[in-house]
């Protein structure tokens, strides 16, 4: 079974997971978190309904009751586990994965995640070594309805943004449940019918095939920005005026003109160790102070809580916030960024202009090289450069980040993949081609 991973569960269902094992897994978790109610919520995937009955028998099994949300956004299960109380809860979804995929997001109290390194390992272990013994009185499961409350929530960020065009891709995924009950039928929408099928194209949009319509849809109805929401709406991303594609971690940026400017939250702003540099010199004339963390909700989450940021965010589209209980949200982030877009269109900024004073580094993206020895090849890298020049900063999380005056690079290991990533940027595009080029040189020596 390969389904146990840093941030949470999640494989090809009948290949790295099972229907047996979710049952074991829902037993497990009620023991692991000392729980007699367990909420669950699940995505709109073919295979989420067999999930749910077998997790949901092996929680009853172990005497816990279980709290039905039926299908639910990821960020609407982290909203009913810290708003009601739950010790634990299981959001059934592969995210942005393809069709073939299932999985789970597990949260504590205060929608706490729960990742490999704080009780997912123990869960693997007692589903490969344990034999479950069902108690003699089984839970029973009570459907939980916080639809309403969470969209009473979350209209608390609407703004006017009848000044807008919008152009809105769901993916056919969970933000389809909600985003009309939020933003009415002003938008455009494309593939917003709930399909775990993925029919049009996969969830995730970091994928560049997978933006092209909207940014088709962009371009032909000359709207003045594009979203995209990930599977489970956990994630979203946007495109400007123009189609182009906005790197996500230059939005981290953006949302400091709602929380240090208009609302004058001065305080510490949470980035990925991805994060351009441009973010943090951005911020700073705002009153935000940015700390770099490690990558992923399993990591940003409890950190953002830890020190009291006021929001948070990462390359990948997960946008943190104190008022959501230190948690990710699509959802929000939409409506917070449409608000700064909104206001800048009353003053005549465009959101491509608002992206160009932020973006004045050239960016590499993240590169991947397929190699096993992850380890010595990112070694190699991090020693070569700070042999040739002196480093202004470094982090040894995460692999390696290290800054020079006029650029920076990070090389980390992916978690699940034989892969290390790679990526950079400097101050000219031409001293950038230069460092990946030497980056490629190096890396290709050990491969």
């Amino acid at each position: 079974m390969g389904a146990f991973h840093a941030y949470d569960i999640r494989g090809i269902y009948n290949k790295d997971f099972n229907k047996d094992d979710a049952y074991k897994i829902g037993f497990f978790l009620v023991g692991l978190l000392k729980t007699d109610k367990v909420l669950v919520g699940r995505d709109a995937r073919v295979s989420s309904d067999e999930i749910y009955e077998y997790l949901t028998n092996g929680i009853t099994d172990a005497g816990a009751d279980v709290y039905n949300l039926g299908l639910a956004t990821t960020p609407m299960v982290y909203f009913a586990t810290a708003k009601h109380g739950f010790n634990a809860s299981v959001q059934i979804t592969a995210s942005h994965n393809p069709r073939a995929y299932n999985g789970m997001k597990v949260s504590r109290e205060n929608a706490l995640p729960v990742g490999y390194d704080t009780g997912l390992k123990e869960i693997e272990t007692k589903v490969k070594t344990e034999q479950v013994v069902p108690v003699s009185k089984k839970g029973k499961i009570v459907d939980l309805d916080v639809k309403a409350d969470y969209l009473k929530f979350l209209n608390g960020y609407r703004g006017d943004y009848s000044k807008l065009r919008i152009g809105i891709d769901c993916s056919n995924g969970m933000a389809a449940l909600l985003i009309k009950d939020i933003l009415g039928n002003e938008p455009i929408y494309i593939y917003d019918e709930l399909d775990g099928t993925f029919p049009n194209h996969e969830a995730n949009p970091l994928v560049a095939e997978n933006i092209v319509d909207l940014q088709k849809l962009v371009k032909d109805n000359k709207c003045d920005v594009g979203i995209i929401f990930d599977g489970d709406g956990d994630r979203v991303m946007f495109v400007d005026e123009n189609s182009r594609f906005i790197s996500p971690d230059l939005m981290i940026a953006v949302l400091g003109h709602y929380f240090l400017e208009e609302k004058n939250q001065k305080g510490i702003v949470l980035q990925d160790i991805r994060t351009s540099k441009a973010v943090g010199e951005y911020l700073a004339p705002l009153g935000g102070t940015t700390q770099t963390w490690r990558v992923g909700r399993a990591f940003a989450a409890p950190k953002l809580r830890e020190i009291n940021g006021i929001f948070g965010g990462e390359l990948a589209g997960h946008y943190y916030f104190r008022d959501f209980y230190y948690s990710d949200s699509g959802l929000m982030a939409c409506l917070i960024i449409l608000n700064v877009i909104s206001k800048m269109k009353e003053r005549g900024i465009t959101l491509s202009q608002l992206i160009s004073k932020i973006e004045v580094y050239a960016n590499s993206g993240e590169i991947n090289f397929k190699i096993e020895k992850k380890k010595e090849a990112m070694d190699a890298v991090r020693d070569y450069f700070i042999s040739k020049e002196k480093p202004t900063a470094s982090f040894d999380f995460d692999g390696y980040r290290v800054e020079f005056p006029d650029w920076w690079f990070n090389i980390r290991p992916s978690n699940t993949e034989p892969y290390l990533r790679f990526i950079a940027e400097a101050k000219t595009k031409e001293m950038l081609d230069e460092k990946v080029k030497v980056v490629r040189a190096i890396i290709e020596k050990l491969i």
